[in-house]
């Protein structure tokens, strides 16, 4: 089996609701406060087989990764979604947001694991989940953090419309120059974590990353989705 884990970024906490008469009943629904809009991840790596929307019925906008050997994982009721069938996925990349679409009667995601198109109780972290009622789950989903994330790491293109793009040491205008990058240039994002407040061509963004040798702002760098994508810094 995969090395599932939840499917949101580390280190947040769901609530997540099981009960005989979901629909399929080893599906797990996940609530937290106000948390239309907030980021869906992969659970597991793998490869997109469905981005579809069932209208106001049913599943309404979801998304459907295979991960080999049978396995695949559903993400239902999304408010957006972020990839497209036929395109790998990392554990913990963003693939969508939560939302209240299809048959759903509030906010919040449904996620399913199923073994060759059988749904089964699904594990997080090595661990099965609760059946039935309602748990606290923390997430651990790449959690690594200083480029340690074993491939859930994301590619950037830098776009400054000029200028070459200052790195540094730390996620602070402040800190240390340690090189610059072109306008232009791809850089692989290994984590990301908040820092000083930077206008740039994306708007205005707290969020620094990581690209190997130091940090640069969120703000001038296009991953194609909004937010963070990349593990947490440590």
């Amino acid at each position: 089996m995969p090395a599932f884990q939840l499917p949101f970024p580390c280190g947040q906490v769901w609530a997540g609701q099981t009960r005989t008469n979901h629909s399929p009943q080893n599906s797990v629904d996940f609530n937290r406060s106000d948390d239309i809009g907030d980021a869906v991840v992969a659970s597991a790596g793998g490869k997109v087989s469905r981005v579809a929307n069932e209208g106001n019925t049913s599943y309404g906008r979801w998304i459907e990764i295979d991960h080999g050997n049978g396995y695949r994982s559903r993400y239902a009721h999304l408010n957006s979604q972020l990839v497209s069938v036929g395109q790998s996925v990392s554990k913990g990349q963003k693939i969508g947001t939560v939302g209240n679409t299809g048959g759903s009667t509030g906010p919040h995601l449904h996620y399913e694991v199923r073994r060759n198109g059988v749904a089964i109780r699904p594990v997080f972290n090595g661990a099965t989940a609760y059946f039935y009622g309602t748990k606290n789950y923390t997430s651990k989903n790449s959690c690594g953090g200083g480029g340690g994330g074993g491939g859930t790491s994301v590619v950037g293109t830098v776009n400054t419309s000029g200028a070459d793009l200052t790195v540094r040491a730390d996620a602070s205008t402040s800190s240390a120059a340690v090189g610059s990058v072109a306008d232009g240039a791809k850089v692989t994002i290994t984590c990301q974590k908040q820092g000083t407040s930077v206008t740039g061509t994306y708007g205005t963004s707290t969020l620094w990353d990581f690209i190997g040798n130091g940090y640069v702002s969120d703000a001038y760098v296009s991953t194609g989705s909004d937010g963070q994508v990349a593990p947490t810094c440590k």
